[in-house]
């Protein structure tokens, strides 16, 4: 199950544990640079090696973990977290709580549909990419 030595691409490796729904979406980030290791954007067909320190960003946070094993094929949610350290500091998950605070732009239910202002806020924070 764990690529001994062996190669695996980047968009493969992110699908497999989980960081990323589909291959074709982790390919997608990888491409538009929201996959980063040592301050450079990673290709999609690059190779991922042992203990690399790779920062992800799924905007508002951008996620950072350390990677510990090759999995050949895709994992359950446990499994997969064994493959990987998150060293994401607790700062980035605050962001996520902006959302919920009042004024943010998300409406209560019943309250209408938002402006289109507000659209954008929304369309901006739930991108998959």
């Amino acid at each position: 199950m764990v690529a001994d030595g062996g190669k695996i691409r980047f968009d493969k490796w992110l699908w497999a544990v989980r960081i990323y729904k589909t291959r074709s979406i982790a390919a997608a980030a990888c491409r538009k640079g929201k996959v980063i290791i040592d301050n450079l954007p990673v290709k999609p067909s690059g190779n991922v090696s042992l203990d690399k320190i790779i920062n992800v960003k799924k905007l508002p946070v951008i996620f950072t973990y350390r990677i510990k094993k090759l999995p050949l094929k895709r994992l359950s949610a446990k499994l997969a977290k064994e493959c990987f350290d998150d060293l994401t500091p607790q700062e980035e998950f605050n962001k996520l709580k902006i959302k919920e605070l009042p004024g943010f732009g998300y409406r209560k239910k019943g309250e209408g549909r938002p402006t289109k202002k507000e659209r954008r806020i929304i369309d901006k924070y739930n991108d998959p990419l």
